[in-house]
């Protein structure tokens, strides 16, 4: 019944006939008659061809899901094959935000590839709701992220620990009233946000500004929110954006206030037209992790990554 579930599979991924068949690299018409075929086997069509984009059937999520946990199995054990070969061959699939992608994993990657070169790397960047979709399904070994994951499905690693500020333009009149409680980029990158003493800016300062928001299912998007609801105002948000370093640079050019980790101010230039501020400890702090399918096998190579990525840099 599975025999041609791959073909089937690459079509559900692209919900495109011809996508998938250049993927595959056969024809169309070839293609077709495959996922004919396994349709004939399986005794139900698979993708409804009545709709554009294609779908799948009711009967056709089920093949699908029943399709991944073979995958699952199969990615299992050929690990298991790599293995015998003592990381000499092997591949590991990671997962994470733009942001951690681009500030968290180059130094750990570049360590890992210096120790362990014939390891195919294969990094996936997109939202944390496509990341935890692609790590269910065993299309990814790991994911790194500062959501939490449901511990009975997914175990983690820790990685290091974040901290939310709230990061104002220097010419808002609001950054001059709250002056007492600023901090400079220096600041944060010597940890004076962390320290007891240094306060945390009363939120209702900035009630009047605008402010520079993710998107609704970001969890800095959630924080932020329960922080003004605390503060007992509701923001007057002038753009929903898909990333935190977008909110950063428009920042930087006066266009709001957003809500910026301190993971990504100690790794950006120092801007000058920026100052920083604490923000209330306890919505403030999130850790990340690196978050694996629980009850799968890890593979020497995903076990070597953990290993290297929990070392000091």
């Amino acid at each position: 019944m599975f025999q041609g579930m791959r073909y089937v599979y690459e079509v559900y991924k692209e919900m495109s006939f011809s996508k998938a068949a250049r993927n595959l690299y056969i024809s169309q018409p070839s293609l077709s008659a495959a996922v004919k075929k396994a349709e004939q086997e399986a005794g139900f069509p698979i993708f409804d061809r009545s709709t554009s984009p294609i779908r799948l059937t009711e009967p056709g999520r089920e093949y699908i899901r029943a399709v991944e946990m073979i995958l699952d199995v199969e990615n299992g054990f050929q690990n298991y094959v790599n293995d015998l070969n003592e990381l000499r061959t092997g591949s590991i699939s990671i997962g994470g935000t733009n942001l951690f992608v681009s500030f968290l994993l180059p130094p750990i990657l570049s360590r890992f590839t210096a120790r362990y070169p014939a390891v195919d790397i294969r990094l996936t960047e997109a939202s944390t709701e496509e990341l935890t979709e692609k790590l269910f399904s065993g299309q990814l070994d790991l994911m790194i992220d500062n959501s939490s994951m449901d511990p009975s499905i997914y175990e983690s690693n820790f990685v290091c620990e974040e901290h939310l500020v709230l990061t104002v333009p220097k010419t808002f009149s609001s950054a001059a009233r709250a002056a007492a409680f600023s901090l400079t980029a220096q600041d944060i990158r010597k940890g004076r946000h962390l320290k007891e003493e240094t306060a945390p800016v009363p939120l209702d300062f900035f009630q009047e500004d605008p402010f520079l928001f993710l998107k609704s299912g970001n969890d800095t998007r959630s924080r932020a929110e329960h922080l003004c609801r605390d503060a007992r105002f509701t923001p007057h948000i002038r753009l929903k954006l898909d990333q935190q370093i977008t909110a950063y640079n428009l920042s930087s050019y006066g266009m709001g206030i957003s809500f910026t980790g301190d993971i990504l101010i100690n790794r950006v230039p120092v801007n000058e037209n920026l100052v920083f501020f604490k923000l209330r400890h306890r919505e403030a702090a999130r850790s990340v992790h690196f978050y694996y399918k629980r009850n799968r096998y890890l593979s020497r190579a995903v076990q070597a990554f953990l290993t290297c990525a929990s070392a000091p840099s």
